[in-house]
């Protein structure tokens, strides 16, 4: 990571972005796609991103980096349109760094206008280290995306390190739960009562709770009863390349 990041490594993509199927826990119907980046490096090969997302963001490679991942997501967008793919939004990854960036809403205006995309088409992934932030800047920058029809959704909420009450401080249209939320229900009256209340902190702060972690129809049919209205994991669907979403014939 002590080299910028360029466009092409060994004629692949520096980035390479797979996406997931985000369904709905009650029809099984693709809602949206979250994507994953694949870093391609000259000397360490593929990187996935627990590998080298948080070197990335202390420095400013990380700006860079989202930048590309951002167009990639733009032009995948245009392909699931044009085979007629059915989503509300693909996400890509934001750095909070981003968010501090006074130029971000600009550039994110100017991309969309160039590549054709709408804004309302594109979902802001952000860690929950966002909610470390102090100074109220990455929230009026949030404020200002949304206004113009951007979506943001907060992942890993539910974890030890996560701040659950800072959430309060930042309107997110979708928090997606940690997948350890997931794998309390069905254990014990209190785990699933505490995975209730925690889908209706979520609902309280009017953001849409998604699981994460989800591997069968039972865990998706009692978080729906629960509040939860979106699942991602094992039985919904796994990363794959943007190439291999199409429309299904029965569709």
């Amino acid at each position: 990571m002590n080299q910028e990041v360029q466009t092409l490594v060994g004629g692949l993509r520096a980035v390479e972005l797979y996406y997931r199927p985000v369904r709905e826990s009650q029809s099984g119907n693709v809602a949206f796609y979250q994507s994953q980046t694949r870093l391609n490096t000259p000397g360490l090969g593929t990187l996935m991103p627990e590998n080298f997302r948080d070197v990335a963001e202390v420095t400013n490679q990380c700006v860079n980096l989202f930048e590309l991942e951002v167009v990639q997501a733009m032009e995948a967008i245009k392909k699931f349109i044009e085979r007629d793919v059915g989503f509300e939004w693909v996400s890509v990854y934001m750095p909070a760094e981003y968010l501090r960036d006074i130029r971000a809403e600009r550039n994110l205006a100017e991309f969309c206008e160039k590549l054709e995309v709408h804004t309302n088409k594109l979902c802001f992934t952000l860690s929950s280290k966002l909610l470390e932030e102090q100074d109220g800047s990455a929230s009026l920058v949030m404020k200002n995306l949304r206004n113009r029809g951007f979506h943001f959704m907060l992942t890993g909420f539910g974890t030890d390190s996560c701040p659950m009450m800072k959430l309060s401080e930042f309107n997110v249209d979708y928090v997606m739960l940690s997948p350890e939320i997931t794998q309390f229900l069905g254990k014990s009256e209190r785990g699933d009562g505490a995975v209730r209340s925690m889908i209706g902190f979520v609902s309280e702060l009017e953001a849409n709770a998604i699981a994460d972690g989800v591997t069968s129809s039972r865990q998706a049919e009692q978080l729906f009863e629960y509040g939860c209205s979106y699942c991602a994991g094992p039985l919904t669907g796994k990363y794959i390349p943007e190439r291999f979403i199409r429309r299904k014939k029965d569709e």
